[in-house]
């Protein structure tokens, strides 16, 4: 098996599986669904700072990561758990109640957004 192309962007529905450890394809249609929008998202909100298309070579704009993609997939992930918890709580019949946190520090590191976002100077 060969590495993957460390600049290929956007991730698969296939990396995202492997990343939650599901085998089958029951949720894809779902899943599909929660990444395409973090996809959109990350491109969105990243926009000016990566080159996303990696067209040029030299990129005039950093390329995607390894680390982005892997974010951007922990993203889809998040929203696709909060989909399942819309009042932000879910139940364990070990744990009782817990809450789904809408934020994560660690996706946010790895996208560089929200508080790691780069400074933009316009």
């Amino acid at each position: 098996m060969t590495a993957p192309d460390p600049y290929r962007w956007p991730p698969t529905l296939d990396e995202l599986k492997v990343d939650a450890g599901i085998k089958d394809s029951r949720q894809d249609a779902k899943l599909s669904q929660e990444l395409e929008a973090a996809v959109a998202y990350v491109e969105g909100v990243r926009s000016g700072q990566v080159d996303f298309a990696a067209l040029a070579d030299p990129a005039p704009l950093a390329r995607p990561t390894a680390t982005l993609r892997l974010g951007t997939i922990r993203l889809a992930l998040r929203w696709q758990a909060r989909g399942r918890s819309p009042d932000g709580m879910i139940a364990s019949s070990e744990g009782g109640a817990s809450r789904v946190s809408s934020g994560d520090l660690d996706i946010d590191r790895k996208l560089r957004i929200g508080r790691f976002a780069l400074p933009v100077i316009a």
